[in-house]
């Protein structure tokens, strides 16, 4: 072996003969040798036993002499004495024992016993007096002293030992083990007196609870009222005190139960929960839920398991204050007790007293104002606010506090960063309810002044069409579009207002100085409302002039498909021609028919504009869109015409300029494209797009180019009909 690793194995064949375990223990059990065992001495006469205890004393004499403070060699020593029957001797022994070491519990215990083994119980009493005495405050040796006279049957004499002890004021067992023993000789009353001293000694719940108990078991039912009442009145009414009496409240209900006195027990628990913090006494109301569920009515389990409730929310909001989903949750749980109250005709107390509880819920929640100046953290909050101002405004008809509570919650929100429009419509709206427009109006101009913002310009807005006041109305969208001219919905929601005026005039203006404006948000919405009002107006030119502006601005192949379609439609007769048809309303409105022939126009000059600009996927995109026209409104030859401009796809290779690899795209060829730059390549083409006709009509099998074409077709159509 080298190393410190094991040896190598060579041969790993089993041997001829096989040892088994068994066979190794039998063999290891036979060859062990004997323990030496000392031989054994016979005494035959008194000569010898001298001669055997002198040396024996002589040996324990010289062990003791080098190690005179270990109590095992006493103690060994006065054993063997005492079994030599050697009692005054052992006696003596102990004796020097304690002058050695007089506190070693052992020691005193070991010569106690011995005394009793021998008999000698006067010895013994004598023991256990002294050793009380010197340690008074080891309650073994007590617990033993009382052994010893309970079991000589000297009753008087053990209550003598407890009453020496009970003046040391010892722990909780002691006190029991006394009242126990008095019950044992059924002296109740003399127990009963125990427990007072005990009171009096450690006045713990417990020891109140305990002796509560006591008195009940012995069916002393007023005086374990006395005792409970009595460790109430000792508790007061200090929240800190009540609150470590929860023991003796819940024992005091639980005794009032079982006498089934139901009222009393449910009084108890009603002033212990009224005076103890509410996330403090989650035990006891589980006590007073559980008796409620047993013998209370609909109305008191309610009001229990409201009181849970209030707990829980407490608990969660000590650890996180600004929980605003909890405080939401709370002030739900108190506005449906007040409702509850109120619905079953409570009484106004009762009702007072829920509104304030309500009071101090949102209050304690809008008193935690979020941390930072970001308006993401203010959100949830603002809403306490307005749920506050709502409750005092719909349910208890205070008026004048809600509308202070709408004066601070806009005292508190920092305007200059950011702010709440909904805070301020819901304000003006409020006092819009109470009749004061003025008001109203100054707040929203404060508002507008202060911090504008386009919900506080379309609120306000709306409020004054509501009211009727579109003079007011056509002030603020003036401005509003001052504050935000590129606001493109905001030029149409004001022109919108004047066509539903019917004044056509300022509509037409609105929408001109709506589109004239350089930085433009969404400009193809406004120009779609211009174009829809001109429609509706049956002013056929005036559309196809702002279609042609729209064009020189943005030729996209959307606005030539949108073009083109309107130019097909049939739109409404001018207003002017309309007005000798009011007097029958049920008639339908007369439309104007369309111009395909013109659409037709509109459709090529868009293709060969686009066909200019080299943007072939809105090439396919706008002759999908007219071949779908002409379908409906063409005949064959112009279908056949349109199909014909559709292009062909085709594969093609060519050398990446980075990587120098040759690269296969697939390209889209258009035919007149073809046409104008190699007309040989084109002819070629058009005859294999002819043979591919044929081949796809007699039922054959489609070439790979045949099938990308189609497939090319298929993604066109799906690209055009997505954007």
């Amino acid at each position: 072996m080298q190393d410190g690793r094991a040896p190598r194995i060579k041969n790993r064949a089993p041997a001829a003969i096989q040892i088994t375990a068994e066979q190794l223990l039998r063999e290891a059990q036979e060859r062990q040798e004997t323990a030496f065992r000392a031989p054994k001495q016979r005494v035959e006469d008194f000569e010898e036993l001298h001669e055997y205890r002198g040396r024996k004393r002589k040996e324990f004499e010289e062990r003791i002499r080098r190690t005179r403070g270990s109590i095992k060699e006493w103690l060994q020593y006065a054993n063997w004495e005492a079994s030599q029957n050697e009692f005054p001797r052992s006696r003596s022994v102990y004796e020097r024992a304690l002058d050695v070491d007089p506190r070693s519990i052992q020691l005193w215990l070991s010569y106690s016993e011995m005394e009793l083994k021998s008999r000698n119980v006067q010895h013994a009493r004598n023991l256990f007096d002294r050793a009380v005495t010197l340690l008074p405050r080891v309650d073994q040796l007590w617990y033993k002293y009382v052994y010893l006279e309970e079991l000589l049957q000297n009753v008087p004499g053990a209550r003598q030992v407890f009453e020496r002890w009970m003046q040391w004021e010892p722990d909780d067992k002691a006190w029991q083990a006394y009242i126990k023993m008095e019950e044992r000789y059924n002296e109740l009353d003399r127990a009963s007196a125990i427990y007072e001293r005990w009171i009096t000694v450690r006045p713990e719940p417990r020891v109140w609870v305990k002796w509560g108990k006591f008195e009940e078991e012995r069916a002393k039912l007023d005086k374990a009222r006395e005792v409970f009442q009595t460790a109430l009145e000792f508790y007061g009414d200090d929240e800190e005190q009540i609150e470590k009496a929860q023991a003796v409240f819940g024992a005091f209900a639980k005794m009032e139960t079982r006498l089934k006195e139901y009222e009393r027990a449910r009084v108890i628990y009603k002033f212990a929960l009224a005076r103890i913090p509410r996330s403090k006494s989650a035990t006891l109301y589980a006590a007073y839920t559980k008796f409620e569920k047993q013998h209370g009515t609909r109305s008191t389990l309610e009001s229990t398991v409201l009181g849970k409730r209030r707990i829980q929310y407490e608990e969660e909001l000590s650890h996180d204050g600004r929980n605003y989903d909890v405080w939401f949750d709370y002030a739900r749980l108190e506005e449906g007790a007040w409702r509850d109250l109120k619905d079953e005709g409570a009484t106004k107390e009762e009702e007072e007293a829920a509104i304030v509880r309500v009071r101090e819920v949102y209050e304690r929640a809008v008193a935690q104002v979020p941390p930072g100046s970001e308006k993401r953290h203010w959100r949830r909050y603002i809403f306490l606010w307005l749920d506050y101002a709502l409750f005092e405004e719909i349910e208890t008809k205070d008026y004048g506090r809600a509308r202070q509570i709408y004066q601070e919650a806009i005292k508190l929100v920092p305007h200059k960063q950011f702010t709440f429009a909904k805070l301020w419509l819901m304000f003006a709206k409020f006092e819009i309810r109470r009749l004061d427009l003025p008001a109203a109006r100054k707040l929203m101009g404060v508002a507008i002044g202060m911090c504008p913002k386009e919900a506080l310009f379309k609120g306000y807005i709306e409020l004054e069409v509501e009211l009727r006041e579109f003079d007011r109305a056509r002030k603020l969208y003036e401005k509003y579009l001052e504050f935000d001219s590129a606001n493109s919905p905001a030029w149409i929601k004001f022109a919108e207002l004047e066509s539903q005026l019917q004044d056509f005039a300022r509509t037409r203006a609105i929408f001109e100085l709506g589109v004239s404006q350089k930085p433009l948000s969404m400009p193809e919405l406004l120009w779609k409302a211009y174009i829809d009002f001109e429609i509706e107006e049956g002013e056929r030119e005036a559309a196809r002039k702002l279609y042609e502006r729209l064009i020189e601005l943005s030729a996209h192949v959307k606005v030539w498909i949108s073009y083109a379609l309107f130019e097909a439609e049939p739109i409404p007769v001018p207003r002017d021609e309309r007005e000798d048809d009011d007097d029958d309303e049920e008639a339908e409105v007369r439309v104007a028919p369309g111009d395909p022939a013109v659409a037709r126009g509109v459709f090529q000059r868009g293709y060969n504009f686009l066909k200019e600009k080299g943007l072939k996927s809105e090439r396919v995109a706008l002759l999908e869109v007219w071949k779908t026209f002409e379908e409906s409104h063409g005949t064959a030859a112009e279908v056949e015409k349109v199909q014909g401009m559709m292009p062909i796809v085709s594969k093609r290779r060519h050398v990446d300029a980075e990587t120098g690899q040759t690269v296969e795209d697939w390209d889209m060829v258009f035919a007149d494209d073809e046409r104008e730059s190699n007309p040989t390549t084109f002819k070629f083409l058009q005859m294999a797009h002819a043979w591919k006709n044929s081949q796809a009509k007699e039922g054959g099998v489609l070439s790979g180019f045949t099938a990308a074409a189609q497939q090319d077709d298929v993604a066109s159509s799906h690209g055009d009909e997505s954007d």
